[in-house]
This record gives structure tokens, C-alpha cells and sequence, in this order.
């Protein structure tokens, strides 16, 4: 439903406990950046200061109730999530409201969070996982891309309150934002939103949206040597995806779990229990708005990385040759179909899932279609499909020791 003023409103009804969960979303992620980690700053910093109230002020104001207020910024979008007892959300809706509309970013939370970023930021590039993760990336999508580039020292020094302010200025206005809520709700707390979030005009102006498209680097394997006494590689092997929105989004979920998505995965049978080579090895299939990537990722023993490597092609060629066994590809189904009901288990779990369908502007009708991919998907279209995204040529490939 819409609030008074136009605000769309999801809200679910589920659970026996008093607790509710609110999702506050804005188009607000790194695709939005005009500048380089802005997104993740003003994220960071929404909450540590209005024009009425201090940081330690907030923060005092929200656990007085014993409630949880978090913002997060990914690719996309940022979201700003409430936990809280359901009875006393008509105390904390102003302090969200305030915290949404007011915030001022004030220069010396920036220059501590400047800081801490940064000594954050030098301790993980000693770490080889770290690296590989920022380089793998940066090929496939390149490293002015958003989901490409990664953040530096340097863009983080330069980083001002003015460049803060104008981001959040834009891209948090009420009229682009989108609230979920679940748990033990029902029409009162629905009139608490209204009373604090329907009254107020939408500001309605919207931002032109940004447009990118990816620029994978020339193919070659690349090594690098991040730490000359480090005992243990990290390998990334990947390449692009076109994203939820293609058809064969579906039928890739259920493939890539069989390759690489889950415990009794081919990777994980070959690579950690074949060859004790690892503790973990995955394949991710990660999309967003605008595109994804397919990724294979794993640490190993230094001395072991050039044969791990020569395995995962060697799983992907045989995934491409041979049909899968009829056994192998229902229990990969049933192992999908238990997990969806898991993931449906809970009212803030129900949300999440349905909020992902409604953010990607789909229905419950590709919901379910989904679901029947999963059930009826067969040997030979797999096999066609594997010889379509995991022909190894295709991959690009860092190892980062």
C-alpha cells in the first residue's frame, strides 16, 4: 500500500513474537557515486549526528529501547534497518525520521571516520583474500566501474563534507525511498509510519540515473606476491553474468550450485576432500541491478596453487563434457528447495526474499517460475548451459599469494 503522501509501504504480518523489522531502501548504493566512496561515507555517517542531536545522542536515544538501528550501502541500493519491540516504534519512528531528514555529516565524525578507514583499510590489503577479491573484480567490470573499482587510501583522504552532504542530499530524499516492515505489525503500526512518514510532502525531485558498462581487461593469468613470506595463495576465477533479469538466471542458480554453490558441491568434493588442498572452495553467483559475475573463489597452500587452478578448469571442462547423473541432480534440487523453504522461514526472512523480488521490479509469478526451474530443470539443458558460462576461455584468473 502507499502512505498518504505516495510512499510505497510492503508490509507482512508474520511471527508470534513482538518484534518488528523496518527497511528503510534508497537508490543510494555505489552505482549512485559521482565520487569514489562516497556511497559507504554517508552510510557510515548518517547516524552519527543531526542539526538537534549529537551522535552519542542518537545512539543513546535508540538503545534506550533496547532497539537496533544499522545502515548498510551495497552496489545498489542502501538500506537503514530498525529492530525493535514492536510497542515502541511510536518512540523511535521520530528518531529514524530525524536521523533520515537531518543528518549533517559533522567534519569531525568525517575526519574519525577518515582515520579508522584507513588503518582498516592498510591492515586488509596485508591480507592476500583481500587483494584478490578487489583485483578479480576490477578485471571483469574494470576499475572505473562501480562494481569494479575498489577503495583507496587516497580517494578516502580526499573525501569532503560537501561531497557527503550533496550525495545524501540526493539520493536519501524521501520521495525515492521505499519502506518494508515485518513481524507482529498490523494496521496500528501502519498508521505510526503515517503519522510520522505520510504527513510530510514528498520532495519529488528526482537524479538522472547513472549508466556504465563494463570493461573486462585483456585475458591473462595474473600473480601477484602481496606478502614475499606468505604461506597460502587466494584464487579467484571469474567472469561476467548478465544478471537476475536474464533467463538464464534460474537455471545458472541451480548449475552453479552443483558446480561450486554449496557443501557437497563438484569443487568442494575434488578440491577439499579429493585433494585436501583447502579447507573451502565456492562458486559465487553474484547480481546486481546492472550485471553480476560469476566467481570461483578458495585459498590454498603456496605450494599447492598452480595444481588447484588446474582443477577448477578441469571441473568446469567436465561439467561442459559429460551429462549430470540423475542422482547428483536431485539431491542439488532438493537441497535448493530445502534452502528456499528455510529462507522463508520467519517474518525478517519472508521480507528480505520478497523485498529483493519487489527492488528488481518482479512478481510472485517469476517467483514461483523460478521455483519450477529448480524442480524440473533437466541433464542436457544444464550441460548446454555450462557449455555457454563455463567454457574456461572465458574466465579471467588472479592468484594472490
Amino acid at each position: 500500500e502507499r502512505l498518504s503522501n505516495g510512499l510505497p509501504l510492503y508490509w507482512l504480518n508474520a511471527g508470534v513474537q513482538d518484534v518488528v523489522e523496518l527497511d528503510f531502501v534508497f537508490p543510494a548504493g555505489l552505482w549512485h557515486e559521482a565520487k569514489p566512496a562516497v556511497a559507504q561515507a554517508v552510510a557510515a555517517l548518517l547516524k552519527n549526528g543531526t542539526s538537534k542531536r549529537s551522535a552519542h545522542a542518537l545512539d543513546e536515544a535508540i538503545e534506550f529501547y533496547g532497539a537496533s538501528l544499522k545502515v548498510q550501502a551495497g552496489n545498489d541500493y542502501a538500506t537503514v534497518t530498525l529492530h525493535t519491540l514492536t510497542k515502541h516504534l511510536p518512540q523511535l519512528l521520530p528518531v529514524v525520521y530525524e536521523i533520515i531528514t537531518d543528518a549533517v555529516f559533522p567534519e569531525e565524525e568525517l575526519a574519525i571516520y577518515r582515520e579508522n578507514f584507513i588503518q582498516r583499510l592498510l591492515i586488509s590489503l596485508r591480507q592476500c583474500e583481500f587483494v584478490a577479491n578487489q583485483r578479480i573484480d576490477a578485471l571483469l567490470f574494470g576499475p572505473t566501474h562501480p562494481y569494479g573499482r575498489f577503495t583507496q587510501k587516497e580517494k578516502i583522504e580526499a573525501l569532503q563534507r560537501e561531497d557527503l552532504l550533496s550525495f545524501y542530499k540526493e539520493h536519501y530524499a524521501l520521495s525515492r525511498m521505499q519502506l518494508f516492515m515485518a513481524g507482529n505489525v498490523g494496521e496500528k503500526e501502519v498508521r505510526c509510519l503515517e503519522e510520522v512518514f505520510g504527513t510530510v510532502p514528498r520532495n519529488t525531485g528526482a537524479s538522472a540515473d547513472r549508466s556504465y558498462s563494463p570493461e573486462p581487461a585483456a585475458r591473462q593469468p595474473e600473480r601477484l606476491v602481496n606478502d614475499p613470506d606468505g604461506v597460502q595463495g587466494a584464487i579467484r576465477i571469474g567472469r561476467l553474468f548478465p544478471g537476475r533479469h536474464h533467463p538464464d538466471f534460474a537455471p545458472m542458480v541451480v548449475l552453479n550450485t552443483l558446480f561450486g554453490g554449496y557443501f557437497g558441491s563438484r569443487l568442494m568434493s575434488n578440491i577439499r576432500e579429493d585433494k585436501g588442498y583447502t579447507y573451502g572452495i565456492y562458486s559465487s553467483l553474484s547480481t546486481y541491478m546492472h550485471g553480476g559475475s560469476i566467481i570461483v573463489h578458495t585459498e590454498v597452500g603456496r605450494d599447492v596453487v598452480e595444481d588447484a587452478v588446474k582443477e577448477i578448469y578441469h571441473e568446469m571442462e567436465r561439467i561442459c563434457s559429460e551429462p549430470v547423473p540423475e542422482d547428483e541432480l536431485l539431491l542439488v534440487k532438493n537441497y535448493l528447495l530445502g534452502n528456499l523453504l528455510g529462507d522463508l522461514d520467519g517474518p525478517f526472512s519472508i521480507l528480505r526474499r520478497w523485498r529483493t523480488i519487489i527492488l528488481n521490479g518482479f512478481t510472485e509469478a517469476h517467483f514461483n517460475e523460478n521455483v519450477a526451474v529448480y524442480k524440473t530443470i533437466g541433464a542436457q539443458e544444464l550441460q548446454t548451459l555450462a557449455q555457454r558460462y563455463f567454457a574456461p576461455a572465458d574466465y579471467h584468473e588472479v592468484v594472490v599469494i
